[in-house]
Order: structure tokens, then C-alpha cells, then sequence
């Protein structure tokens, strides 16, 4: 497997400017080393929320809900696969809450913690036939634990990275913190696809265990990495002057309501792309007669190229703007619905490698690369991590948590693909018209306010 690494461009390690004027030194070996933290613990965290999506997609429904039937086990994983999603606001409000009032770094280390530990344990799981139900519920418990980790972890990989970077480069390095998830994926998919090539029956045994036991050792690396990283000049700002808020997420949806909204539609548009082509559109192609573990490595390639594609549109809207990037994004989206939707049915590993590497790494891609950045820019120092996440969190939560299932009820309740794509379709045009009632924020003072 290729290994992806952060650098920081020269460029990126100008020194930043605090809101009084003095000039905040920041060397090139610091600039890396805070990307490498920001992007590594991205990726650890997401290669085991990710891990469970693809999972479910393959094993737990035979594991965990056999007796079922086929569409209703599957349904039925597809819905403990959500519920990880229910729970990421609640994290990003926990998390948001003590990193808009103690610091970003110390949230991160918890949130890594929190994901590593809950992920092994998944990994030592009995399968229901052994214990019963109690299998379920307990998949079901750690899968909340998952989904406050990492609605936790996004708010502060990406304000670790924006807010040390110059202001010309915050749309790429925030992208650099936002790679780290689906590189994450990229392992997590690799990792099951090579378990994948066991006998069935071992696979379903033990195979698919390893995966989630490698979680332990991704945690200690993790940790090794962000323990070293400094806080964020702009929260030291924060603590200086005292502007510190009690309780950032009432101030958020008391005076900031608006621009959450906002914000969470636009999230939408790259959510819902990764919920159906990563999760229903896996189990869709596999269900039409692709090779799983074809399907599972094309998955894996089409999250490198939505790792390349959204970095190349985060540093184009270090230039022309957020808003067109992401808007342009929406508008390939939906011109190449259909016929991505179509190409999952044809029960060939090459139509759903078509399909995954449009959907998932083009238009995903597109709208990706500037989102971490735009969001965060629409708030205030003080409130940033809490407005960021409730807003990002809730829009993964229905986007990327839920659009499996609403996939799967249309298939069932239509007989036919179409609705999908036409759910699709809807979902980006909203999300097109709501970038364009925000602000444009490639060049707004992000510095304590």
C-alpha cells in the first residue's frame, strides 16, 4: 500500500499574525509536525468509524442479525451503522464545549482514546448465535462511543491546522487534517478486503476481527504524534485577553443559529455522496454480483483519489473562493448521478469502479476539500470548535448516517435505482443554493473575536 504522508509546502510556513500585530514564528519542521498530528489522528480515528461502515456493509449483518433475511439484516446493520452517525453531535458538542473552553489539543487526546478502545472491543465481540441478543446491544453501545470520539476529533484536527496556518493557506491546510479521513478509509478498507480473501466461513469466524484489533496499535502511534503538538496560537490568544465563553454552544444557537443552518446543508452536499457510495453503494454492487473483494480494493482507490481531488480544491479555493470550489462541485454532482447510480447495478467490479471513483472521488472530492475550511471560518475564536462541529456533526449524521437507509427504503418501497439518484440530485442543489447564502471567507480575520 502507497503510504500517504503531509508535508507542508514552503509557502504554508510563513509566520501568522496575531490580533495585536505581533509576529507568530512558525518553522517549517513545526508546520509539519502539526499537519503530520492533525492528519495522522484524522486517519486513525476515521480508518475505525469507517472500518465499522464497511464492516457492516459485509459481515454484520451474518454475525450480529443472522435469522433476519438478507434485505432486513442488512437494514438492520445499516441502522447500527447510524447510530454511530446520531451520536457525533453529541460529541461535537461535548468535545466543543471543552475545546472552545480548554484548548484543542487536550479534546484531541481523549476523543483518540475513546475510538481506539472502543474499536478493539468490537474486535473481541461474540457473535450473536453465541450470547444472543446481548451481542447487538453491545455492538450497538460501542458504536455511540465511536460516534462521540469522532465527532469530536473533526472539530479539533481542523482548527489545529487552520488556525496555525498563514491566511492564504488555511483552505490547504485544513484539507491536509480532512485527508486524513479517507486515508483512514483507505486502510480500513484495505485491511478488510485482505482479511476478505480468507474462506468464507473463516472470514466470518475471526477474519474480520483483525482489523478492528489493529486499532491498539494505531492508537499508540496516535498518541506518540499528538502529545507533541503545541496548542493553537489563536486559543493562547483566547486565554490572554479572557474572551473565553461559558457555554459556546448556547451562544451559538442563540446568536448564531443562522449560519449553522447554513453550514449544515452545504455539509450535506459531501455526506450524503459518502454515505452512498461508500456504505450503499458497497453493499448494492456486491448484492448485484460484483467480487466483494474487488469492490473493497476499487473502494480503496477511489479514497486516494478523493484524498488528491480535495486537496487540488482546497488550494484552488485559497484562490478563487470557497463558495465557487464547492458550488462547481455540486454542479458535476449532479449531472453524473444518474448514470453513477446506474452503474452500481450492472453486478461488475469495473461499473461500480466507474461508478465509486466519479461519485466518491471526483464529486466527494470537490466538495470536500474546501468544506473544513468554510465551516470554520463562519465562526468566531471563541465559538469556532463548538459552531463548527454541531453544524459539520449534524449534517454526518443525516448525510452520511442516514442516506443509506433512505437509499435502501427507496430500492424497497420503488422496486427501482431511480429515486436514489434523484435524492441524490436534490441534496446537492440544496446544498448549492445554500453556499451561495453564505459568506465568502477565504480572506476573513479568523484571529480571536
Amino acid at each position: 500500500m502507497t503510504r500517504i504522508t503531509p508535508t507542508a509546502p514552503p509557502e504554508m510556513t510563513a509566520p501568522t499574525t496575531a490580533a495585536d500585530g505581533t509576529q507568530l514564528s512558525m518553522t517549517t519542521r513545526d508546520m509539519r509536525r502539526i499537519i503530520a498530528s492533525s492528519f495522522m489522528g484524522s486517519m486513525i480515528e476515521f480508518y475505525d468509524f469507517i472500518l465499522y461502515a464497511t464492516a457492516a456493509s459485509l459481515v454484520f449483518g451474518q454475525v450480529f442479525f443472522a435469522g433476519l433475511g438478507p434485505g432486513f439484516a442488512t437494514f438492520a446493520s445499516f441502522a447500527t451503522f447510524a447510530v454511530g452517525y446520531l451520536a457525533r453531535p453529541l460529541g461535537g458538542i461535548l468535545f466543543g464545549h471543552f475545546g472552545d473552553t480548554r484548548g484543542r489539543k487536550k479534546v484531541l487526546i481523549i476523543s483518540m482514546v475513546l475510538m481506539g478502545v472502543a474499536s478493539t472491543i468490537m474486535g473481541l465481540l461474540p457473535p450473536t448465535e453465541s450470547v444472543g441478543i446481548i451481542a447487538p446491544i453491545l455492538l450497538v453501545l460501542l458504536r455511540v462511543v465511536q460516534g462521540v470520539a469522532v465527532g469530536g476529533e473533526w472539530g479539533g484536527a481542523i482548527l489545529v491546522a487552520l488556525e496555525h496556518a498563514p491566511q492564504n493557506r488555511r483552505g490547504l491546510a485544513a484539507s491536509f487534517a480532512n485527508a486524513g479521513g479517507p486515508v483512514g478509509a483507505v486502510l480500513a478498507t484495505l485491511m478488510l478486503s485482505l482479511f476478505s480473501l480468507l474462506p468464507e466461513d473463516q472470514f466470518l469466524a475471526w477474519g474480520w476481527r483483525v482489523p478492528f484489533l489493529f486499532s491498539v496499535a494505531l492508537l499508540g502511534v496516535g498518541l506518540v504524534i499528538r502529545l507533541r503538538v503545541a496548542e493553537t496560537p489563536m486559543f493562547q490568544e483566547l486565554e490572554e485577553i479572557g474572551a473565553r465563553r461559558r457555554v459556546p454552544i448556547v451562544e451559538v444557537l442563540r446568536h448564531h443559529w443562522r449560519t449553522v443552518l447554513v453550514a449544515f446543508v452545504v455539509v450535506l452536499s459531501f455526506t450524503t455522496s459518502q454515505g452512498l457510495m461508500t456504505v450503499w453503494g458497497v453493499s448494492e454492487a456486491v448484492g448485484a454480483g460484483a467480487d466483494p473483494t474487488g469492490v473493497l480494493n476499487w473502494k480503496a482507490v477511489a479514497a486516494v483519489t478523493t484524498v488528491v481531488v480535495s486537496i487540488l480544491a482546497a488550494r484552488m479555493s485559497d484562490r478563487v473562493g470557497r463558495r465557487t470550489v464547492i458550488v462547481v462541485g455540486c454542479l458535476v454532482g449532479i449531472v453524473l448521478a444518474p448514470p453513477i447510480i446506474g452503474l452500481l447495478q450492472t453486478g461488475t467490479v469495473w461499473g461500480f469502479a466507474i461508478a465509486i471513483i466519479l461519485g466518491n472521488g471526483l464529486v466527494q472530492g470537490m466538495v470536500y476539500g474546501p468544506i473544513a475550511a468554510f465551516v470554520a471560518e463562519q465562526f468566531p475564536t471563541s465559538l469556532r470548535f463548538s459552531g463548527a462541529s454541531v453544524a459539520y456533526q449534524s449534517a454526518s449524521t443525516i448525510g452520511a448516517g442516514f442516506s443509506p437507509l433512505i437509499a435502501t427504503s427507496l430500492v424497497i418501497g420503488f422496486g427501482a435505482t431511480w429515486p436514489v439518484a434523484l435524492f441524490w440530485m436534490i441534496v446537492l442543489a440544496g446544498s448549492a443554493a445554500a453556499v451561495l447564502l453564505a459568506r465568502e471567507s477565504k480572506d476573513v480575520d479568523i484571529h480571536a473575536r
